[in-house]
């Protein structure tokens, strides 16, 4: 059977730049910073998304552009015969990655619907802060109605898949992102009218080089390398499927440089939204980041704005487009695995994996509700007890995502035990555009790596300390 393809380069980018563009560009880029400098931790950011996220999302679009298979066989596909290593063993756990991201994104997406109804209704208008505030309690303790929202997405996102990469996942995506753009670029030129708004604009992206070089400089150090690593969807085969649905027309690095850049722009713009926003109409007990940010503080920015029950809802049409756009692209890995691995047709790997999903997302659902009493992890760093959905974030964030890159770019670096640098170079760098340059072997393969299992052992000890 013959590979789908991409109708478009325009399709690839914006497929590719909507499964990075997700939750962590809204809750956390805009309160980090604000928060480590403004501006100068965007510089910081921008320099460790170019040697730390690019070349990873690099290798992993020249994996699956030469191998022309999913994360299930791709390892398989390229690995040499004599080689000892099993790394298409990494395969199974690429896919757990993606199983365990939805079955929390799926509820968090959920989320998203229910608050734009909720805006739409009007629900928040004469409300004390409060009891705003309050609203997203009733909402996780309400299991029925996270499991009938949690099952909407799903159903959602594998419908779009059943229609094909070209007529479902890219047409749609298409149409989301697009809008997704219009929304955001519309709100933050609105935000920017607002009295007071300036205050936060200076706030934002006025640089403080104090803020970094201070005696938290290593803390500020993490929060871009990590912004920057997490942003980019790696070390999963995320982007290893997209890569084998494009053409070798064009290099691999410039077009991760441009998703990069898309993706980055959709975060700065977002913090044009919020933080000016949250200036303009102050809350006591904001909450700057996190779900908290979005369902509890920027409710109430919205319901004292003039006009903010259709501006929040234009917001939380904006989260949906952001959240759908993962949830569809990661949904067309997991079809893709049963399809490469089984030989199962489109649609059979989309019923089979529509079922099981269901029942994969349920205990994070139940989490906050009927299973609230479950503290997996104990009590995290702020002393709040952990979910099961911190459980599964910490799974995938704090060990696959890194741990996946490592093995991709050794995979990548290591001749005869690996697919090898010349091997890696040469797809990488077949068509028009940017090189990878050949004097970055020394980094990529001995560096790089270091600074992987740096971060790794980093984001183990800072979640518990």
């Amino acid at each position: 059977m013959q590979r789908e393809k991409f109708g478009s380069r325009l399709g690839f980018i914006l497929i590719s730049a909507g499964c990075a563009i997700g939750l962590g560009n809204v809750w956390r880029f805009p309160y980090i910073v604000s928060e480590f400098g403004g501006a100068a931790f965007i510089l910081l950011y921008l320099l460790f998304l170019v040697i730390f996220g690019l070349p990873i999302m690099t290798m992993e679009f020249a994996v699956g552009r030469a191998s022309q298979k999913s994360i299930a066989e791709s390892f398989k596909v390229l690995q040499p015969k004599e080689c000892k290593i099993r790394w298409h063993y990494f395969g199974w756990v690429g896919m757990l990655g993606n199983y365990l991201l939805m079955m929390f994104y799926t509820t968090v997406t959920g989320w998203m619907f229910i608050y734009f109804i909720k805006m739409l209704k009007g629900d928040f208008v004469g409300l004390n802060p409060d009891a705003v505030s309050s609203q997203f309690g009733d909402v996780t303790g309400n299991a029925w109605l996270m499991i009938g929202f949690m099952a909407l997405v799903t159903v959602l996102g594998f419908f779009v898949c059943s229609l094909g990469l070209k007529k479902g996942v890219e047409k749609v995506n298409k149409v989301m992102m697009l809008a997704l753009l219009a929304i955001i670029v519309a709100l933050a030129i609105y935000v920017a009218t607002l009295p007071g708004a300036g205050e936060g604009l200076k706030y934002y992206l006025i640089p403080d080089f104090t803020k970094i070089f201070n005696e938290n400089f290593g803390e500020v150090m993490f929060a871009a390398l990590g912004q920057a690593f997490f942003t980019l969807s790696i070390g999963m085969g995320s982007m290893a499927i997209f890569g084998s649905y494009i053409s070798k027309d064009r290099r691999l690095l410039g077009e991760s440089m441009t998703i990069a850049g898309l993706d980055t722009a959709v975060a700065f713009v977002a913090g044009l939204i919020i933080i000016p926003a949250m200036f303009a109409f102050p809350t006591e007990g904001a909450t700057p980041a996190g779900p908290g940010l979005i369902f509890e503080t920027l409710p109430n920015v919205f319901n004292q704005m003039p006009g903010g029950r259709f501006l929040g809802a234009m917001f939380f049409v904006f989260m949906i487009f952001a959240a759908m756009s993962t949830v569809i692209a990661v949904f067309e890995n997991i079809i893709s695995f049963g399809m490469d691995k089984w030989g199962w047709s489109r649609r059979k790997s989309c019923l089979i994996n529509l079922g099981l999903m269901l029942l994969l997302a349920l205990p994070c659902v139940l989490g906050f509700n009927v299973l609230s009493c479950i503290v997996p992890l104990g009590l995290d760093a702020k002393g709040n007890p952990t979910t099961i959905m911190d459980l599964e974030d910490f799974i995938i964030s704090n060990n696959i995502l890194p741990l996946g890159s490592l093995v991709y770019v050794l995979f990548c670096t290591w001749d005869r035990k690996g697919w090898g640098w010349n091997q890696f170079l040469s797809e990488a760098n077949q068509g028009r555009g940017i090189m990878v340059p050949s004097k970055l072997k020394v980094y990529l393969k001995y560096i790089l790596p270091i600074m992987l299992l740096a971060f790794w052992v980093w984001g183990i000890v800072s979640f518990f300390i």
